[in-house]
């Protein structure tokens, strides 16, 4: 007696589109993420600016170590939010953008916070000083609320058993 077997295979894709189709994602910076990332730019620059356009400086290591951290951290978050509207991170799979992102943020609040403190506090009532001292604060505050959500991502909901 002669049987006959047939498999059949199905796959599974899994496709990500945006709604205008083009290899821009515009959409991005109107999710929270996005609104957090362009907020956390602007306030590292104008700190950035008020401390660098202002010379009348009362200590020059204090605000030049505020001006390194600002301006460090101005360039990997605008270079993560570029590399999210442009959807680099998938043309890259082999890093953990998740976890760069979430490493960023831990090192970044802690440096411009520790940065803004020290530029509080030697800023002797200069006003774009303190007006800089505050911006840090403010981005600082912006990157512990990114650190928050990318730690609820990367640390987040993760399941107890493994599917068999």
């Amino acid at each position: 007696m002669s049987h006959t077997v047939v498999t059949t295979r199905t796959t599974t894709t899994t496709t990500t589109s945006s709604s205008d189709g083009s290899f821009l994602n515009t959409g991005y910076v109107r999710t929270y993420s996005g609104l957090l990332k362009v907020a956390q730019v602007v306030a590292l620059l104008i700190a950035f600016l008020c401390v660098h356009c202002s010379r009348s400086w009362t200590d020059f290591s204090a605000f030049r170590y505020f001006e390194v951290v600002t301006l460090w951290f101005f360039c990997a978050f605008l270079i993560f939010l570029i590399m999210y509207i442009l959807r680099l991170q998938t043309k890259i799979p082999c890093i953990n953008w998740t976890l760069t992102e979430f490493l960023h943020y831990a090192l970044g609040t802690i440096l411009v916070c520790i940065a803004s403190i020290v530029a509080a506090v030697k800023s002797s009532g200069i006003s774009a000083l303190v007006a800089g001292s505050v911006f840090g604060f403010i981005a600082t505050f912006l990157m512990a609320l990114s650190l928050w959500t990318s730690y609820k991502v990367t640390c987040g909901s993760q399941p107890t058993s493994a599917a068999v």
